[in-house]
């Protein structure tokens, strides 16, 4: 299979500087949330909270996509981008095209 590997590795990279960027921009939602007394009600701590976990789980996602994305540039570096890890078949180049970072052809995504 002929891979345009430059290009597959250009968009991981963008992708990854999209989620560095995501996170600074988040920063302020994962904060721990100060419970003042007096300057914010039960109802602006309890939504304050709500804010903070959802961005906690945003940002673990994001962890996760980024730790997908470098696994999917050591697969470039080593010459075994676009080969299924589970059967070793070639993935299709429209799967990659969404999905750059995805580990499995589709027939082994299915059976998952």
């Amino acid at each position: 299979m002929a891979l345009d590997l430059a290009r597959f590795r250009e968009k991981l990279l963008a992708r990854r500087e999209e989620l560095v960027a995501e996170d600074r921009m988040s920063e302020a939602d994962r904060a721990p949330v100060v419970l003042e007394q007096d300057s914010v009600g039960r109802l602006s701590r309890i939504d304050a909270m709500q804010v903070q976990a959802m961005a906690l789980a945003q940002a673990r996602r994001r962890q996760t996509e980024r730790a997908a994305i470098d696994a999917a540039l050591r697969r470039i570096d080593d010459g075994e981008f676009g080969y299924c890890l589970k059967c070793g078949d070639d993935i299709a180049p429209a799967r990659l095209e969404h999905n750059p970072a995805v580990t499995s052809c589709i027939d082994c995504a299915k059976e998952s």
